[in-house]
């Protein structure tokens, strides 16, 4: 690695510039499992704030697109051109600024098209796109029911009847994570089932989660939230969730960003982690180390992070699961701010023993390139090779694309 000054605003900085060449290229932008090709396959545009990504094949050409939600800009669909080298097609969504946290992707209106719904925080502008199929998309956002200060999104079919249903988690005064239910009379429309289907007090939320996670076949609810506690709903197989005030043990009070459910153990029962801050942004405040709650089989989760997750010091807004070293359980990639004072970091990787112990193998697993304010990250094979790639939503700085070895 070079330093080189480069002027800027009148001020003289010190800014790294890789050299991609021999082992310097290796070391910093490759491991055994990673390779880091951001510069080459990715838009430049390092002052962006994608908050979210989903990966979506929107015009039918065999290969993975990439639909980017962005805090204060219009948000962004990139085109990949079958080998995992995107391109940005412009005016495809509103050219509107706001402030979108996440993006998620359902056929709504069952025509064999996925669509994109969006949902927005300090603005309050939730959008909502039908797509058609050859990369374009019709906008149908006077569909939703409410606008609201929203942070958590999650799609599903919380009723049973074929159609999936959205659910909103909400901040601000008065918050409560809003249930809209899809008309099985005009799909692609919505109910506001939240006073029938969610009744009781609201939450500061800034994650859901729909999964079975009482074996019933119908996806229940877990709420991420920044005001503690974080809490559990069942379903009954028909939209109306009921609390479970002791399901989930919470030993230490959280300021959770992400809900994951997965196998960590092996045992064919969907665990739950939570991701957190210590603060958004502020002073120390809470343990940001992630919390691991593995399921007894009866409908509780008992926090065995103590034993099962290295305790760290930085802070996660996104996380995601992957099997990254292929041999058959479940691994975990963190994104990671130093917090105090919202520096960015390298991405972290923690690896599953196969009985659900993990421990910190960043160094083997993330180059050391992967440095930023990472956000949302998405998984998908974006270059028809066989192994599942990472993209990288990020707050302030590039979105970064690490594809899989």
């Amino acid at each position: 690695m070079s330093i080189f000054p480069i002027k800027k605003n009148c001020l003289t900085t010190l800014v790294p510039v890789l050299l991609f060449t021999g082992s310097a290229f290796s070391q910093d932008m490759e491991t055994r499992y990673f390779r880091d090709v951001t510069a080459t396959h990715l838009p430049s545009d390092p002052e962006a704030h994608p908050l979210d990504v989903a990966l979506i094949d929107v015009d039918r050409d065999g290969d993975l697109d990439a639909i980017l939600a962005l805090e204060g800009m219009p948000n962004r669909l990139y085109l990949n051109d079958g080998t995992g080298k995107f391109t940005w097609k412009k005016g495809v969504f509103a050219e509107e600024r706001h402030d979108t946290e996440h993006v998620r992707l359902a056929d709504f209106d069952k025509d064999g098209h996925l669509d994109v719904v969006f949902v927005a925080e300090d603005d309050q502008n939730h959008e909502f796109y039908l797509g058609k199929g050859d990369g374009t998309f019709e906008n149908a956002t006077e569909r939703l029911p409410a606008r609201s200060e929203a942070n958590g999104l999650d799609v599903g079919d919380v009723n049973k009847d074929g159609l999936p249903d959205i659910v909103v988690g909400n901040t601000g005064t008065g918050a409560h994570t809003f249930l809209w239910l899809n008309d099985p009379g005009r799909p692609g429309y919505f109910k506001d089932y939240t006073t029938t289907g969610l009744p009781g007090k609201g939450s500061q939320n800034q994650s859901v989660k729909l999964a079975d996670l009482n074996g019933d076949g119908v996806p229940d609810l877990v709420e991420g939230n920044e005001v503690p506690p974080n809490r559990l709903f069942f379903n009954d197989g028909k939209g109306n969730f009921k609390e479970q005030p002791s399901g989930l043990d919470l030993p230490v009070p959280l300021h959770t960003r992400e809900v994951l459910v997965f196998d960590a153990n092996g045992d064919r029962q969907p665990d739950i982690l939570f991701a957190n801050l210590t603060s958004n942004g502020g002073a120390t405040e809470k343990d940001p180390t992630a919390r691991l709650l593995i399921n007894d089989g009866k409908g509780k989760f008992r926090d065995e992070t103590a034993k099962r997750i290295p305790k760290h010091e930085f802070s996660t807004y996104a996380a995601t699961i992957l099997d990254y070293d292929r041999d058959g359980d479940p691994d975990i990639i963190l994104s990671a701010l130093k917090i105090p004072p919202f520096q960015p970091m390298q991405m972290q990787a923690m690896q599953n023993d196969g009985k659900g112990y993990f421990k910190l193998v960043t160094n083997e697993v993330i180059p050391a390139s992967a440095v930023g304010r990472s956000w949302g990250i998405a998984v998908g094979d974006v270059n028809a090779d066989g192994k599942p790639d990472l993209f990288v939503g990020q707050w302030g700085t590039q979105a970064r694309l690490l594809l899989g070895k």
